[in-house]
């Protein structure tokens, strides 16, 4: 009998920059974490490391994938759409993309 594997990060969407009616942020990136719905429930996540995977036409270190490391620093409203501080900013294209939050500190 197979042993199936086991996906040890949470899946979250990134929904755009942190902002205000005119201006904002691109030091700071939304992120809706997939089955969080609370404030309470994010309060869990405030602190945990976040990875934007993808995929790059050149090979770099023998890869073409790389990671934009994150860490999630506090929550935003009450709807456990979470902020999060990238290393580099978040480029305007992975608006909409997929990002892991990875569970170990």
């Amino acid at each position: 009998m197979a042993v199936q594997p086991v996906r040890l990060y949470s899946k979250g969407r990134v929904l755009g920059y942190k902002r205000s009616k005119t201006n904002q942020s691109p030091n700071t990136s939304l992120i809706k974490i997939e089955g969080v719905t609370t404030k309470s429930d994010s309060q869990f996540y405030l602190g945990k490391r976040v990875a934007y995977v993808y995929r790059a036409k050149r090979v770099k270190n023998g890869s073409k994938i790389r990671v934009i490391w994150g860490r999630i620093s506090r929550p935003h409203g009450n709807g456990g759409v979470v902020k999060a501080k990238f290393r580099k900013n978040l480029p305007p294209k992975t608006f909409g993309a997929s990002v892991r939050i990875v569970s170990k500190t």
